[in-house]
């Protein structure tokens, strides 16, 4: 793992490891932020493939929130904590506002990994994709117009923070990969006096989620 990709590792356990946990059920306007940038026409929906994201949708969402948190050998990252289908799930329920959103989003993406790279975002290496990721928080993606690239980035970085720490029932944090990652016990019917006083690591099971693990929602494949 890069020293890009350890440093970004550590400021998102930081924020989340500062909050406890991220809220599954955060807000993220839909709107741009700037009023003057034009709402286009809703589109036609794509052929689903899984409960929102068609394939092409779900390699590049998947890719994105990788970058955001990559795995490493012992360290799990988005894919491992299943991201992709917390954000899935998310946009065929909660988050249905941003449907949109996310569809401009992803076809600006691709035009601009087009344009730049010659192919579509999921097909770029890492250091590619690295480079799109920098250009789109820093607002220097042209292709983009609404949402607007720096508004596109923030918004799947949040719902990659999302995936990672909030509960399994949700759909992401799969084997409560982000919770052990930073020592967050979830919910626990008691804590001993040995484990209050101790100044070691957690190490018992959460308990939040356990109990839906076997009906929690899947993406549809």
């Amino acid at each position: 793992m890069s020293g890009k990709d350890k440093s970004r590792r550590a400021f998102l356990k930081g924020a989340a490891a500062g909050a406890g946990a991220v809220a599954a059920n955060a807000v993220v306007p839909a709107a741009p932020a700037n009023a003057a940038e034009p709402m286009p026409m809703n589109m036609p929906a794509p052929e689903q493939h899984g409960a929102f994201f068609n394939a092409d949708d779900a390699a590049a969402v998947a890719a994105f929130a990788e970058r955001i948190f990559p795995g490493a050998p012992g360290m799990p990252g988005a894919t491992d904590a299943d991201v992709l289908n917390y954000i899935d799930l998310a946009l065929a329920g909660a988050y249905s506002d941003l449907q949109e959103f996310y569809r401009h989003g992803l076809n600006q993406l691709d035009a601009h990994s087009r344009a730049v790279y010659g192919r579509p975002f999921a097909r770029l290496d890492a250091n590619q994709q690295d480079e799109v990721l920098t250009a789109l928080e820093a607002g220097r993606a042209p292709d983009f117009a609404w949402p607007s690239a720096r508004a596109f980035f923030e918004t799947i970085r949040t719902h990659t923070i999302e995936g990672m720490f909030a509960d399994p029932v949700y759909g992401g944090n799969r084997d409560f990969a982000g919770w052990k990652l930073i020592g967050f016990p979830g919910a626990q019917p008691f804590f001993t006096k040995p484990e209050i006083q101790s100044r070691d690591e957690f190490t018992r099971a959460p308990i939040t989620g356990v109990q839906t693990q076997a009906s929690k929602p899947k993406r549809r494949t």
